[in-house]
């Protein structure tokens, strides 16, 4: 059975150019358009892997984050935030808060799969 990994973003062109490059190295690709849809998602599927954007509407990513980290049936789930927020503290508070790892938008896909390749092996 192949890896799964939640994508969650409210770019739908950025889900698809993700959920492509993921598909074709052979991971099942789930996705979620913003917070809710994503914890609904990642407590049925229990994905390998969540990539997350912190600016979303409803609960955005660093919420989501913190939710995931402090369920006992999900914290062991790696998060990778996908962001614009570029800040040093929103770095810092996403790590202190468990995230695996932080990639600023815009990204190079291909460092994308190298970050979720680290984590999945």
């Amino acid at each position: 059975m192949s890896q799964s990994i939640l994508i969650c973003d409210d770019d739908q062109l950025l889900i698809e150019l993700i959920e492509f490059r993921l598909q074709g190295k052979g991971y099942t690709v789930l996705t979620a358009h913003d917070g809710e849809e994503a914890l609904a998602k990642i407590r049925a599927e229990k994905p390998d892997l969540v990539v997350l954007d912190a600016m979303m509407p409803g609960i955005d990513g660093f919420a989501l984050l913190v939710q995931l980290k402090d369920e006992p049936s999900l914290s062991h789930i790696p998060v990778i935030m996908l962001t614009a927020r570029k800040g040093e503290k929103d770095i810092v508070s996403a790590l202190e808060a468990g995230a695996a790892d932080y990639l600023v938008k815009p990204f190079i896909p291909d460092e994308l799969l190298a970050r979720i390749q680290k984590y999945l092996t």
